[in-house]
């Protein structure tokens, strides 16, 4: 017997060799067979369709092919004619015993088709409590994934905050370093300018030191020279006191006064030596 597909408008995503594969692992493990099992085995899949697939295979496994029946010779057919009358009690009581088996069978198929409708009961229950216990799972993760979200919506606004903060301070210091910039700008400047002025003033000064060491060795010269000419006076007027007083005693007079020089000659004179010294 094959096993019928159910067109629900697009291909099925299992074939039913897999879903059958499926449940014979899931019944060699002992597990019990559901729609819902056969889904987390196969890793998808319509539940319903799948536990359908699986119906009919078991379907297939225990309905025996009927055989046709080759009909009776018509040599047989007329000795069973012939002998008839003469078995109509046998038959009789075979048709008793006939009777009796199929009151029997049909008994037996009705506790049969009992067990099989509670059997399936019985599987009813187990796929509502593996569909009860799959819900179960999915709330839970769908509540664990609000959770999450909402944890990184919290994650998200906290991070813009941060973000918009940095972004106001980035700003803020680029104003600052941009000042700083500026402000290094001018106050090089400002440096540079006053460098060429201290050098400048340095020329100056080195011109003028240059200047003064000129006139300090004209004037050291100078002074030579006058204290050369005033130890030659001084020379000649004690020279000269000594012959008037060698003349003043030869003549019995007094000596002559001689005239001391100047005060502001020799203080002029000395001061300025002290100043080239």
């Amino acid at each position: 017997m094959q096993t019928a597909i159910l067109q629900t408008g697009r291909p099925p995503e299992f074939t039913p060799e897999v879903i059958i594969q499926a449940g014979q692992e899931l019944r060699d493990a002992g597990r019990n067979i559901t729609g819902f099992a056969l889904r987390q085995k196969i890793g998808g899949g319509n539940p319903g369709r799948l536990k359908q697939v699986w119906n009919e295979y078991l379907a297939s496994q225990s309905v025996d092919k009927a055989e046709p029946v080759a009909e009776l010779p018509i040599e047989v057919a007329e000795e069973i004619a012939m002998v008839t009358k003469n078995l109509t009690d046998r038959l009789y009581l075979l048709a008793v015993e006939l009777n009796d088996k199929a009151v029997k069978a049909a008994e037996r198929r009705v506790a049969e088709v009992v067990k099989a409708a509670d059997d399936q009961r019985e599987q009813v229950g187990r796929e509502l409590a593996d569909a009860s216990s799959t819900v179960d799972d999915l709330e839970a993760k769908m509540n664990s994934a609000r959770a999450e979200s909402a944890e990184l919506e919290i994650r998200l606004t906290e991070a813009q905050a941060i973000s918009q903060a940095q972004a106001v301070d980035l700003a803020k210091l680029r104003e600052r370093l941009e000042l700083t910039e500026q402000n290094a700008k001018v106050a090089t400047s400002q440096h540079v300018a006053e460098l060429e002025q201290l050098r400048t003033a340095l020329a100056e000064q080195k011109q003028v030191q240059h200047s003064l060491t000129a006139e300090r060795d004209s004037a050291r010269m100078e002074t030579g020279k006058v204290r050369e000419e005033l130890a030659h006076v001084s020379g000649q007027l004690e020279m000269m006191k000594t012959q008037a007083e060698q003349l003043m005693k030869a003549i019995g007079g007094h000596p002559p006064q001689t005239k001391k020089p100047p005060k502001n000659l020799t203080s002029g004179t000395k001061g300025k030596e002290d100043e080239n010294d």
